[in-house]
């Protein structure tokens, strides 16, 4: 393929609406002008709305779990209505149509989860019989293992959506990801919850680029601005979440971290009312990376036994 993208011939990058979204394709697209010295007309940004944002009043895990935000994407991909998609990598499935490759990310923002609240700073301050407010499977069952006596309410918008929330009394808490709030500028409003206290969702803080496995003009532009160690650390994270059939209807938990050559990997699954935890640590070469992630998903899949999940 021997496309030449200009402003007589835009780069289509497809995306979310969602403000988080809109911010990380604005992020693709200057990294993009900045490797290339391309202008800003040489691209467009194409919104698409995918099942995930048409459906709010509904848990994600009740209307298909992963997916939810990047099927309607791809399929403007495989029709060639765009070049490329832009998407948070943890909502992306671990298997992607045979046609489509993510061979592209970004530098990983800060992968830990956000607490938010207008009265207390923790999770430990919370008084007994707190309401907490949120729409992720993991994120329930990781606060019913540490605190049984919170009581869990569906929430999910945007940020503003949420903050409005909490100011009208509907919970005293929610969560919300690091890297979110930090894209956003949002960051003074969060309390960072370490990864000892609660391991983040597998790829939380990294945004992927979707393209035609066949386009090779695209993946040349792409490969500029690649990141070659969050890919690594998120290839065990997605190998681990496959091993698991990870979705949104599981609570899982996975992060991958990088030391010199090696690669450390620390892996959790969670029944959903928490009555029930397994974790572990892994450790190997980073050129392992999704050897390591997968043999860690099936030792704790060994552990949970059938139904685990159920």
């Amino acid at each position: 393929m021997t496309t030449q993208y200009n402003i007589d011939s835009p780069l289509k990058i497809g995306t979310r609406g969602s403000p988080l979204a809109l911010a990380q394709a604005y992020e693709t697209r200057s990294r993009l002008m900045e490797a290339h010295g391309m202008p800003e007309a040489a691209f467009t940004i194409e919104v698409i709305q995918t099942t995930g944002d048409a459906v709010q009043d509904r848990p994600l895990s009740e209307i298909g779990g992963k997916g939810l935000f990047t099927k309607e994407i791809e399929q403007a991909l495989l029709d060639g209505r765009i070049d490329i998609a832009v998407h948070s990598m943890k909502d992306v499935a671990t298997a992607l149509p045979d046609s489509l490759v993510i061979d592209c990310t970004l530098p990983r923002e800060d992968v830990r989860d956000a607490f938010i609240s207008r009265k207390y700073g923790s999770i430990a301050d919370l008084p007994q019989g707190s309401v907490v407010g949120t729409s992720s499977l993991r994120r329930r069952a990781q606060l019913l293992t540490m605190r049984p006596d919170l009581k869990l309410v569906e929430f999910r918008g945007n940020v503003q959506t949420r903050l409005k929330k909490l100011d009208n009394g509907v919970a005293e808490a929610t969560f919300l990801a690091c890297a979110g709030l930090q894209r956003l500028g949002n960051f003074g409003i969060a309390n960072p919850v370490e990864t000892g206290v609660m391991l983040p969702a597998c790829a939380q803080g990294a945004i992927g680029i979707e393209r035609r496995r066949d386009d090779e003009a695209s993946a040349t532009l792409l490969a500029a601005i690649h990141h070659p160690e969050t890919f690594t650390r998120i290839s065990a994270e997605r190998a681990f979440l496959g091993e698991l059939d990870g979705s949104c209807r599981t609570p899982i938990g996975g992060l991958a971290e990088l030391e010199g050559s090696s690669l450390h990997f620390r892996g959790e699954i969670i029944r959903p009312d928490g009555s029930e935890l397994h974790k572990g640590s892994w450790d190997g070469p980073q050129a392992d990376a999704a050897l390591i992630g997968a043999e860690a998903g099936k030792e704790l899949r060994a552990k949970g036994g059938e139904g685990f999940f159920g």
